[in-house]
């Protein structure tokens, strides 16, 4: 057991399970351009040492090149992806090969096709060392993969927690010392529900489940539940809350090993509140605590008129539409929030401050529940 900051992370791949699963990748490459020269283009911080040790596994000639991502602090709930070292202008007609050391939701995946994408390079494939195949929402098929692993917070080889733990030889993954606990985030629109999901999944090690990804992603990739959700909306029909609650079932079943979930946009009224508690119950666990950020209406009115000038919304450039959201909301959530304070599970935090403030205050009360 190793302790990095805060959080104590266990063995999980040992430094010669990684050496295989390297000399399997560089020999799956070889095999594909033994008769040309391709160019490996790492993506820094995380694949420094993978680059290494395939360079040195991989037989005949190539180039090496490096790009390098980061993603803004609390702008979206998905992130803005800022590229910091850009594609070399060496790559133009050559073969690439985008060596990622691990893929999980496939988010900077993307936004490297798009980058390769623009460029004049004879074609690109994709290696990852590790790929969590249970959460990869892409699109893109990865074409080389040295370990498969479950959907697991994982530290070593080049990966970190807050910058520690890059250089260790082997992979850990995070110590779950707590019980699972599963929190329902909720507010009026523009609270900044989703911003903070995404630093609370990270810093608690929890699933972020958003009810509006899970359906956009069942309509998109044509599953049945995506389909029979559509058949209702084409009608300009609800979708029934057990169409609903099998989608988010799918995604329960799909992190079973998950440290826990945050429920983002479900449940919205109470019987919604009591089909999330029994399909929770069914699999032996419960609803933690609900928190919802409290924000003044007028304050929240602003926000989202400058957002709506941003992103072009039109549901975010009409004041009138958004106070008929905001009183639907009210409607919707009176009930709901005396459901949950009758389970003395009802949490509410001033949504009013700076980013980092208001997730200080949430993680207040997410300790309060750990202790």
């Amino acid at each position: 057991m190793i302790k990095l900051h805060d959080k104590y992370f266990k063995p999980f791949i040992s430094e010669e399970e990684i050496k295989v699963a390297i000399r399997k990748i560089a020999i799956e490459i070889a095999a594909d351009y033994k008769d040309e020269v391709p160019i490996f283009v790492g993506v820094l911080n995380g694949a420094f040492m993978f680059v290494a040790d395939l360079l040195k596994e991989y037989p005949h000639l190539c180039e090496v090149s490096f790009v390098k991502l980061s993603s803004y602090r609390g702008l979206t709930s998905t992130g803005i992806v800022e590229t910091l070292l850009d594609v070399p202008d060496s790559i133009e007609g050559k073969s690439v090969i985008i060596v990622e050391d691990i893929i999980d939701t496939g988010r900077t995946l993307q936004e490297l096709v798009h980058l390769f994408s623009e460029t004049n390079v004879k074609e690109f494939k994709i290696a990852s060392l590790f790929y969590k195949s249970s959460v990869y929402k892409g699109e893109y098929p990865i074409d080389y993969v040295g370990i498969e692993i479950p959907n697991k917070f994982i530290v070593g080889y080049g990966l970190d927690y807050k910058e520690l733990g890059r250089n260790l030889s082997s992979v850990y993954q995070l110590n779950q010392q707590h019980s699972m606990i599963n929190l329902v985030l909720f507010g009026k629109p523009g609270a900044g529900k989703g911003t903070q999901a995404s630093f609370l999944k990270d810093k608690y090690n929890l699933i972020h489940i958003s009810t509006g990804d899970v359906f956009r992603y069942n309509m998109k990739n044509d599953t049945d539940l995506g389909k029979l959700a559509k058949s209702y909306i084409d009608r300009g029909d609800l979708v029934p809350d057990e169409v609903t609650i099998k989608m988010l079932q799918d995604e329960v079943d799909k992190n079973s090993e998950a440290n826990g979930f945050i429920f983002d946009g479900f449940p919205r009224t109470t019987a919604q509140s009591e089909a999330l508690d029994n399909f929770l119950s069914s699999k032996g666990m419960l609803v933690n605590a609900t928190i919802a950020l409290e924000a003044n209406d007028e304050v929240l009115i602003k926000r989202l008129l400058e957002r709506g000038k941003m992103s072009g919304r039109v549901d975010d450039q009409d004041e009138e539409k958004i106070r008929n959201r905001f009183e639907e909301y009210n409607q919707k959530t009176a009930p709901l929030r005396a459901y949950y304070e009758a389970q003395g599970k009802f949490h509410s935090v001033d949504g009013i401050g700076s980013i980092d403030e208001i997730t200080t205050r949430l993680s207040d009360v997410i300790d309060g529940l750990l202790d």
